[in-house]
């Protein structure tokens, strides 16, 4: 039976042996703010910013935390305590430099997103127009031939990658049974996954160069610099994949007679169809933002150019890097930075929205559960 203590004024306390020994719940959010505090004081004295505000305050909670934590609940509390915001704590430093990322290319992206920089291209467009803008505030020219070249060049790139990739892991995962033939394609497709990515722009250069002419420079020669590197993430992800499915469920249905092709078409793809997905969208995004394969394939273009078969193409990656590297106008390269950013905000909502696709397709294709 607990005790009580009763004194004039003052109410009665009681104070349950289960919770007793035990930090209040309180105690780590004082203690992270008077690191905050303490941290600036610090960071004050030699020097304030925010860099130095965040290491300090890091440091004092790292140490402060686990100390308070050992000394009610013991030491062994204390240190599964450090380990827990260390854990936090480098969540936080994955965290910032996205948040970062983002925050900084909408900030200098928005004020240059317009319909006419989504509807516009660079055609005809001089350091003159440039150097008006600096009274007009108008700047002209937009993205919409390097949008085309990225679209273009993406889906021929996906359209050739994926069922390559796709098929060579179904080969390693269902067929190889450990053989020397899939042994070699593993290997190749890890020292594939390595190579620098100018390497396969030089790769497709110098193929269709060969077959076409040495100054061959069209979409889809970039197309089949960029299947080069897809096809590795493809099949490493896929792989992966589909050794995850039970073998239960193949077992199953073998059976009851279903024939291999078909229990792998049926039942193995859409049972890791959200991995695959999400892989091909990884893939995607791996290359969507290259340069380098690109500049020597594809070439620079100001005018828009929907043919992948024929004439220079522009993308948005090397758009970004001709106006940052070389401004329409030298004298006045905001006009170019401006679009730069503009460019890049809209490379990072492509992105966005691949992922969205790729989860609408997981959702549409995975196995119907009874829930559904």
């Amino acid at each position: 039976m607990s005790s009580t203590t009763n004194s004039p004024g003052v109410s009665p306390v009681r104070q349950s042996k289960l919770t007793r020994g035990q930090r209040p719940g309180w105690l780590v959010p004082v203690i992270g703010l008077g690191a905050v505090v303490a941290g600036a004081a610090i960071a004050a004295l030699v020097g304030f910013s925010i860099a130095l505000w965040a290491l300090f305050a890091a440091v004092i909670f790292l140490i402060a935390g686990p100390l308070a934590v050992g000394l009610i609940e013991g030491r062994r509390s204390g240190a599964d305590s450090m380990m827990t915001f260390l854990v936090y704590g480098a969540f936080v430093l994955a965290v910032i430099p996205l948040v970062s990322v983002i925050w900084t290319v909408l900030a200098n992206g928005l004020p240059g997103l317009s319909a006419d920089f989504l509807t516009t291209s660079m055609n005809g467009v001089t350091g003159f127009q440039d150097n008006q803008a600096k009274t007009s505030g108008d700047v002209v020219g937009g993205a919409y031939h390097a949008i085309v070249g990225t679209v273009s060049i993406t889906f021929w790139a996906t359209l050739m990658s994926v069922p390559v990739g796709l098929l060579t892991a179904i080969y390693l995962v269902e067929y190889s049974r450990g053989g020397w033939l899939g042994k070699a394609i593993t290997f190749f497709v890890d020292v594939m996954t390595g190579i620098p990515s100018i390497v396969a722009g030089l790769f497709a250069a110098a193929l269709f160069g060969l077959i076409f002419g040495p100054s061959t420079r069209t979409g889809f020669v970039a197309a089949v610099a960029l299947t080069v590197l897809m096809i590795p993430t493809v099949v490493k992800n896929t792989e992966e994949m589909l050794r995850i499915v039970p073998n239960e469920l193949r077992e199953a249905s073998y059976a009851l007679g279903v024939r291999k092709w078909r229990t792998i078409l049926k039942v193995v793809i859409p049972t890791s169809i959200s991995g695959i997905a999400s892989g091909v969208t990884l893939a995607i995004a791996r290359v969507i933002g290259e340069t380098a394969p690109l500049l020597v394939t594809a070439g620079f273009a100001t005018a828009i150019n929907w043919n992948s078969f024929s004439g220079w193409m522009t993308t948005l990656p090397t758009y970004i890097y001709y106006q940052i590297m070389n401004p329409t106008s030298p004298t006045n390269p905001d006009p170019s930075l401006q679009r730069a950013w503009a460019a890049a905000l809209i490379l990072i909502l492509i992105v966005m929205l691949l992922n969205l696709v790729a989860r609408l397709v997981a959702r549409a294709f995975a196995p119907k559960t009874a829930g559904r």
